[in-house]
């Protein structure tokens, strides 16, 4: 099994920008992490990261050829894109919104995510735990797993 990792606008600057909000670890710092649990895992694992929403919309829209589900963080994108909104309700994967700080905790137009409604679920808040989080949410979606946990399954007649 595939997932792909996405990590929108500015995240490219983490470790760099706003630590007290979004922590030390850099991007490749979370990759890295979220590498050796994939490892454990099973399951290989592809990271990319774009400010560029139309390259987001993109890779969304190639992924159910190649994955069985997606962790994404929008980053500002959240709060605002329809496009990508769009591109994840088109899709016929799972996609796990995550973010590593609480959106819900922060400024009031923080507060929605118009990600949300169409995502299989969302993690926020708990800095890069969010992302592994995100991560084994997105296996077990992928493998079939309901959000209960039970197996998915299609009874023949």
């Amino acid at each position: 099994m595939k997932i792909l990792v996405l990590h929108g606008v500015n995240l490219n600057l983490l470790g760099q920008r706003e630590e007290s909000i979004y922590g030390r670890a850099t991007l490749d710092d979370i990759n890295s992490e979220l590498r050796a649990l994939a490892g454990q895992l099973g399951v290989e694992l592809e990271c990319r990261q774009s400010n560029h929403e139309g390259q987001l919309v993109d890779w969304l829209q190639q992924a159910p050829a190649s994955y069985a589900a997606v962790v994404f963080n929008p980053g500002a994108y959240t709060h605002y894109s329809i496009a990508l909104r769009d591109a994840i309700a088109a899709i016929s994967i799972p996609v796990v919104e995550v973010h590593l700080s609480n959106i819900y905790a922060r400024e009031e137009f923080r507060h929605t995510s118009v990600l949300a409604p169409v995502a299989a679920g969302q993690i926020s808040g708990l800095g890069a735990l969010s992302y592994r989080l995100g991560l084994l949410a997105a296996v077990e979606l992928g493998r079939g797993r309901g959000k209960d946990g039970e197996e998915k399954c299609i009874k023949a007649d």
